[in-house]
């Protein structure tokens, strides 16, 4: 499929406009799944030219993406991936999560960043972090799209993981659909009922009347409220 290859615009314009030297590219996967972590990557790129083929994640077929992944691990100049459990996201709410993650990522670099990019149109990290929001960053920006492909290979090779390893997650083709709503996915949940990977204060336990008993139930903060009112400009 063309495509137009990502640049390093982005981290040009913050480099000359604020001066960071060191900028992080940071984008997630796993924010509309049902089980799992919703998970971070933070990679430092630095200005070299990009590996031919780079771009967002869900537009690199899996086999590809794999393969892209090992080459983008010895070409970035750094990285690190955070998590947030699904504990997290039913405690805290996914906008915190996404917090969580993102500092947990940031924090890990052997280096702190001068300046982040952020993949969408929140800032979802906040202070004290000097943030660039990026619509479809994933695809622009150098830094933001090696990111993407490290996420999600690295969450897609966790749950296919916990799907051969984990009884629990026995039958939930986990190594599919990465704990993302799929029919398999459905039917396992219908008939076995959410196991302890599983978001419980999501409204799909809604639609499953032997199950739906286990949701949590969660005051949103006010930046979730604003989110389900349209006022925050989520990029899913």
């Amino acid at each position: 499929m063309p495509y137009e290859p990502p640049t390093h615009a982005v981290e040009r314009s913050l480099r000359a406009t604020t001066g960071a030297k060191i900028i992080a590219g940071v984008d997630e996967v796993g924010r509309g799944a049902w089980a799992g972590p919703v998970t971070v990557c933070a990679a430092v790129t630095g200005l070299r030219r990009a590996p031919a083929g780079l771009t967002d994640s869900k537009l690199i077929t899996p086999k590809r993406r794999a393969d892209m992944a090992l080459e983008l691990e010895s070409w970035v100049t750094s990285h690190a991936i955070g998590h947030a459990s699904p504990e997290e996201i039913d405690d805290h709410g996914m906008t915190a999560a996404l917090r969580l993650a993102a500092e947990r990522a940031l924090d890990a670099l052997p280096v702190r960043p001068d300046a982040v990019i952020l993949d969408g149109k929140h800032d979802y990290l906040g202070k004290p972090w000097q943030v660039r929001t990026v619509i479809k960053g994933d695809i622009s920006c150098v830094s933001v799209a090696a990111a993407s492909v490290l996420a999600k290979v690295r969450r897609d090779a966790m749950m296919a993981e916990l799907g051969a390893t984990s009884e629990e997650c026995d039958g939930f083709a986990f190594h599919d659909n990465a704990g993302y709503p799929s029919p398999v996915h459905k039917a396992a949940l219908a008939e076995r009922g959410p196991t302890s990977h599983h978001r419980l204060s999501w409204s799909y336990l809604d639609a499953l009347p032997r199950w739906r008993h286990l949701k949590k139930i969660r005051i949103p903060a006010q930046a979730e409220l604003l989110e389900s009112e349209g006022q925050l400009g989520f990029d899913f």
